[in-house]
């Protein structure tokens, strides 16, 4: 029986970049770091894998990992200024909710909520 999520691990081509992003730029904790194939970053609990290997060559039809987040705005407006490619800009929705979809270095897709 599925007790809940333990992890989302995201393959990403240069670990040290991706993790810099990961946690200098989206602000999450970095658990453990395996230079040569892993990192672990924590976010709220759910840890956030970052791996090596061949990184999405198209965010078209890519699951995204979405984050729940305090100040929507704010976090927008940071994240155009240190150059994050935003595939969706900000939106509202129909359930009340503000969504904006971006790539990460990679090509891995993230939303915010």
């Amino acid at each position: 029986m599925l007790l809940r999520i333990w992890d989302i691990t995201l393959t990403v081509s240069n670990l040290e970049r991706a993790v810099d992003f990961y946690e200098n730029v989206l602000g999450l904790s970095k658990k453990y770091y395996f230079p040569e194939n892993y990192a672990g970053l924590d976010c709220g609990g759910v840890e956030i894998g970052l791996t090596t290997g061949t990184s999405p060559q198209s965010s078209e039809g890519i699951p995204c990992v979405n984050f729940l987040v305090k100040d929507f705005d704010a976090l927008v407006r940071f994240l155009h200024e240190q150059g994050v490619h935003f595939i969706k800009e900000p939106q509202d929705t129909a359930w009340g909710g503000r969504i904006a979809r971006f790539t990460v270095p990679d090509g891995n897709v993230l939303q915010l909520t």
